[in-house]
């Protein structure tokens, strides 16, 4: 089923409930700190396991305590979509278990 891009509205009403992401351009996108590089290292490991059972991927960053995702729909065109949000909410439950703020 192919997925619709959201109107700059649902974009803006979806952000307001994901605090530390934001648009950026044509993606959404948020950053972490963490507390040393082997804690953001595994938090880039479970990342990329959840893209995996989403089937969605981001472009994930891992600095040396930090880590970066942004995220659109290549299947939409590069807009975002509701799957955007759905892989942001998920890194979003998973990230204070490692120690991200």
């Amino acid at each position: 089923m192919p997925v619709e891009p959201l109107s700059q509205k649902e974009i803006e009403d979806r952000l307001a409930h994901l605090p530390g992401w934001s648009l950026d351009g044509d993606r959404l996108s948020r950053s972490y700190r963490l507390g040393s590089h082997f804690a953001a290292a595994a938090m880039v490991v479970h990342v990329a396991r959840v893209q995996e059972e989403l089937d969605h991927h981001s472009d994930l960053t891992l600095g040396y305590n930090t880590v970066s995702l942004s995220v659109h729909t290549h299947s939409a065109g590069g807009t975002v979509t509701a799957k955007d949000f759905d892989l942001a909410r998920r890194v979003e439950d998973l990230a204070p278990g490692h120690g991200a703020h």
